[in-house]
């Protein structure tokens, strides 16, 4: 058993398989009840766990959620760094992560060792970070925002202020474009949303001329230019939802698919691929390989023998909740 647990650790993940005849969402839910566990999903999952899930949302309504949670456990199906951002916010609760490898292309991008050189060379900025980065950026961070709350938040700076911001370049950029900034930008990405092409979206749009351009503002400037909403996940939802149009054309990760179909019988919705490919437009999909590491077997192993846990130096998480919970005042 031993030999097995070094394995698993080795792994960041717990690959036991359940007994036979295990219903898994079934075991999950009761585990989550035995154990007061509240189980976060992001819209970038897989459909069966946000089904399984007592709370879906993007970064934003999951840190909210972590906040105020009471349950005693945390399972975070996500990325990475969520999970580090539910542990600075919850530091007296367990908090599990189905696989630690679960990480984040933009949150690597971004180095705290980097920043702190950065942050040096230019004393009178003040940092502003994307939520995706990880405990050691937020720690030297002013105040976090993400693709939701980040233009609210940077309107609330003096026009005349300096301000770094990262590691998105491509939503700091679309940011200056709406605000009239020009803060310094790091040259970071998000490797999903990097790939979506203008020109997939221009064929999607010859082929169904009625629907509508939503697009992450982590996309590049060019697939921007040509959505008819910019938003977050959550927006991009809500206009899905409340909108009398009936066919749109979604530039995010397709996991926001499982929930948009959910609350929107009787529309169409064309997931951009990530390039053009001759008679396969709009049959595939741009998803997080990230986020798909997440599994219910993961979930179900993870909730059972309690791990893996993430958990965050005390003296980096007292720096890094600065921040945040600046950005919940401020939202």
């Amino acid at each position: 058993m031993n030999k097995m647990k070094e394995e698993w650790k080795q792994k960041g993940f717990i690959d036991e398989p359940a007994p036979e005849g295990t219903d898994l969402k079934t075991e999950i839910r009761r585990l989550a009840a035995e154990k007061n566990a509240v189980i976060l999903a992001h819209y970038y999952t897989r459909g069966e766990i946000q089904e399984v899930a007592d709370f879906i949302g993007d970064s934003l309504a999951l840190a909210q959620q972590a906040a105020k949670t009471e349950a005693k456990v945390i399972m975070m199906c996500g990325v990475h760094f969520m999970a580090e951002t539910c542990k600075i916010l919850c530091p007296d609760k367990l908090v599990l992560c189905p696989d630690l490898n679960a990480g984040c292309s933009l949150a690597d991008s971004c180095r705290a060792e980097d920043l702190e050189k950065f942050k040096n060379e230019h004393p009178d900025h003040q940092v502003v970070s994307y939520v995706n980065t990880t405990a050691a950026v937020k720690a030297l961070t002013d105040v976090v925002v993400t693709s939701g709350n980040a233009k609210k938040i940077i309107d609330t700076f003096p026009e005349d202020a300096k301000i770094i911001f990262g590691p998105d370049y491509n939503l700091g950029s679309y940011i200056n474009s709406v605000t009239g900034r020009q803060m310094l930008l790091w040259q970071g990405g998000c490797h999903v949303h990097e790939r979506f092409s203008p020109e997939a979206i221009v064929e999607l749009k010859r082929q169904h001329p009625q629907a509508v351009v939503l697009a992450h503002p982590e996309c590049k400037g060019p697939v921007l230019a040509l959505a008819d909403v910019v938003g977050s996940t959550a927006v991009i939802l809500k206009h899905c939802v409340e909108s009398p149009d009936k066919e749109f054309i979604i530039a995010t990760e397709a996991g926001i698919l499982h929930e948009i179909e959910r609350q929107c019988q009787g529309k169409t919705f064309y997931p951009v691929p990530p390039e053009v490919s001759e008679g396969t437009v709009g049959c595939h999909c741009n998803e997080c390989d990230y986020m798909k590491m997440n599994t219910l077997l993961k979930i179900y192993n993870a909730l059972r023998y309690e791990w893996p846990q993430v958990d965050v130096p005390e003296a980096v998480r007292k720096e890094a909740v600065k921040p945040i919970e600046r950005m919940l005042s401020l939202s």
